[in-house]
């Protein structure tokens, strides 16, 4: 990761903080809009930037003369308040009794607990009713080490501070800032569908953040993933893994049969996409103590500039 007076990990805290679960991103989106605004000055290229009205809250940003697109989703998991109480989960939240919740409704700020019934159906304990249709998150706690970093929402803050270190010197590429993958998706194919009708564009990869497993651990470097619940384009893989293996980056590989992303999408899209899965293990996924290993974050950022280079 190139190195100077900018500490990525402060700019992680404030983008895990930001309510964003799926079909709410728009505080992340303005909060990175703003972001660009600022310190696009300083970049290699300053980018040319798609959003607002046909785009919803996804962000394009296209560099040069593009090959491939790294997509990175902006929306969380979270719950929703349903009635007497109810909370329905957006995504696959992880649910246990007394983890902290945090929202706003029309009658003001709110921290409370989850709570779950003999049956497994989950509660909030807030002293009075919110407003049906609020959405929950947990609730912020920010922890880094020497290592680590800890954090509900590294995935995918990571996904995209990964994507905004890479933009400081990308030349000709793409990013897409997607949103609703957490709970089903939905904005991928009409964002593919305008990359690749105005750029030609049939390559992507996806900054998104893994599972550590028996076969990815901590501290190994970024995963490349061979498959999931889909399965990517063999050959398209064997590049990454060669531009990986020359650029002496560590990484690891990773094969399971669930899970899926972005690239779910691209796959069933219209457009010959070929895409992968690179991205850093975490472990305790989708509760409030997701937990990256510095060391795994710091190979995604220099294998994807090297692949968005290479593609």
């Amino acid at each position: 990761m190139p190195r100077n007076s900018h500490n990525p990990y402060q700019l992680l805290e404030k983008l895990c903080a930001i309510h964003a679960p799926s079909g709410e991103e728009y505080a992340l989106t303005a909060f990175i809009l703003d972001y660009i605004k600022k310190e696009s000055k300083s970049w290699k290229v300053k980018p040319e930037i798609y959003h607002g009205e046909g785009f919803q809250d996804n962000i394009i940003l296209k560099f040069g003369k593009p090959r491939t697109a790294i997509f990175a989703h902006l929306d969380s998991i979270g719950f929703t308040v349903r009635y007497e109480n109810q909370l329905i989960p957006i995504g696959g939240p992880e649910a246990e009794d007394g983890y902290r919740l945090v929202g706003k409704d029309g009658m003001g700020e709110i921290v409370c607990r989850i709570k779950l019934d003999e049956e497994g159906h989950i509660y909030h304990d807030f002293a009075r009713p919110i407003q049906r249709g609020t959405s929950l998150t947990f609730q912020p706690d920010f922890r880094e080490t020497a290592e680590y970093v800890q954090s509900p929402y590294m995935d995918n803050r990571l996904g995209v501070l990964n994507a905004l270190e890479v933009a400081k010197d990308l030349e000709d590429g793409v990013i897409v800032f997607s949103t609703w993958e957490e709970h089903g998706g939905g904005s991928v194919p009409y964002l593919a569908k305008f990359i690749h009708e105005k750029w030609g564009i049939t390559q992507a990869l996806i900054s998104d953040i893994t599972w550590v497993t028996e076969g990815v651990q901590h501290g190994l470097g970024v995963a490349i993933s061979m498959r999931d619940r889909n399965i990517p384009r063999r050959s398209y893989v064997n590049r990454i893994i060669e531009i990986a293996e020359e650029a002496q980056i560590p990484y690891q590989l990773e094969v399971e049969g669930a899970g899926s992303s972005d690239g779910r999408e691209l796959q069933v899209s219209p457009y010959p996409f070929d895409w992968c899965f690179v991205g850093a293990p975490e472990d305790h996924v989708h509760s409030p103590n997701e937990i990256v290993h510095k060391a795994d974050f710091e190979s995604m950022v220099a294998l994807y500039t090297v692949l968005i280079k290479h593609l």
